[in-house]
């Protein structure tokens, strides 16, 4: 009797032994247990620490509560400005309700996945090259809100999205780098242009300095030399004056030539042949001049006045021939065909009278 009641003590235990290990549950501190019985679930949420549940009637689904970084696979799309770029991201999140991430939804962590993946490719889609190269916060902001929004109904919060890489085409790298060395090009002309004003200005004003104090250029010229002969050279330098400069390059400058005057041809001389291939000079037309208002008693009929010709004409090549003596008061004018050639001239006597004063510019003109 007693073995026997000892047997079935055994018994009772082993059996309570085995129901313990089979009903036993363990959850972390990272892991909150859901429960459902029969297919149902249980209103609590078991906590972290040691948890029965009912063999064959309960089951008990354990859900990680930290922050999964999940990666999204890069995406090939056509950005707005027709752009075809490669981009991929990642994205971290966690379960806040595990009821909902349990229930809500089949796989949480897939259909997360699937979720970043579409809204990277509308991302793509709706942005700009210049704005997933540079502008990437601002990306980050709207990914994390499409991809957030279906997932509050499983139970999943996004903590943050991070575009990782954006691939380009290289015909793309090498447009945006002769981009880059143009636009650096570019600003080192104008500091280069920026520093040559600046010099110029202190140059001018070091000018101004020197010019009032002639023994500053001086001083200066000796501060080169000193320079120049701080090192071991073979270099020699002889300080030359610039004023010597200036006064050999005014030396050589062409004296004016003036004209030569040319005097007057004579009555009867024969002017001078032109050189050949060369134009004879054009004469003006003699104008009249003004014939006296009295004639001499002393001059006889053919006798005629001949006023002398300005002397700014060029002297002839051949010597003028002596002027004839002129005929006496009582020869008449046909005595000899030569008469009209010659002239004489009156003198003026107390009954002549006084010719008329020439009018600036006009040309004296001797009568024949």
């Amino acid at each position: 009797m007693v073995q026997e009641l000892l047997i079935a003590l055994i018994v009772v235990i082993l059996a309570g032994l085995t129901y313990t290990v089979a009903a036993a549950r363990v959850i972390k501190q990272y892991e909150r247990g859901v429960v459902l019985r029969f297919g149902r679930l249980r209103d609590e949420v078991r906590g972290p620490g040691f948890t029965m549940v009912i063999p064959g009637a309960e089951r008990l689904r354990k859900v990680n509560m930290q922050i999964v970084t999940m990666p999204v696979p890069a995406q090939d799309g056509i950005t707005r400005d027709n752009v075809t770029v490669r981009v991929d991201a990642v994205i971290y999140f966690k379960v806040v309700d595990a009821a909902s991430a349990v229930v809500q939804v089949e796989d949480y962590r897939f259909a997360v996945s699937q979720m970043a993946q579409t809204s990277l490719r509308s991302i793509i889609g709706k942005s700009d090259l210049d704005d997933l190269l540079s502008n990437r916060e601002k990306l980050n902001q709207g990914l994390e809100l499409m991809i957030d929004s279906p997932a509050v109904g499983w139970g999943v919060q996004i903590d943050r999205v991070e575009i990782k890489d954006v691939s380009l085409p290289e015909t793309m790298k090498r447009s945006m780098a002769r981009q880059a060395e143009a636009d650096r090009e570019r600003r080192a002309r104008v500091i280069n242009a920026d520093a040559e004003l600046q010099a110029s200005k202190k140059l001018a004003q070091a000018a101004g300095e020197m010019s009032a104090q002639p023994a500053a250029l001086q001083l200066r010229l000796l501060q080169t030399v000193v320079a120049v002969a701080a090192e071991k050279n073979s270099t020699l330098v002889l300080p030359f004056p610039v004023e010597l400069l200036r006064f050999l390059e005014r030396a050589q400058q062409p004296v004016p030539q003036q004209q030569p005057v040319q005097a007057a041809p004579q009555p009867g001389a024969q002017a001078p042949s032109a050189p050949a291939g060369t134009l004879p000079p054009v004469e003006p037309e003699p104008e009249s001049a003004p014939e006296p208002a009295h004639a001499s008693s002393s001059s006889s009929a053919g006798a005629q006045t001949v006023e002398a010709a300005p002397s700014r004409v060029a002297p002839s090549s051949s010597p003028a021939p002596a002027p004839s003596p002129a005929p006496s008061p009582s020869a008449s004018p046909s005595a000899s065909p030569s008469a009209g050639r010659t002239a004489s001239v009156p003198k003026p006597g107390p009954s002549a009278a006084r010719p008329r004063p020439r009018s600036k510019g006009s040309k004296p003109l001797a009568r024949h």
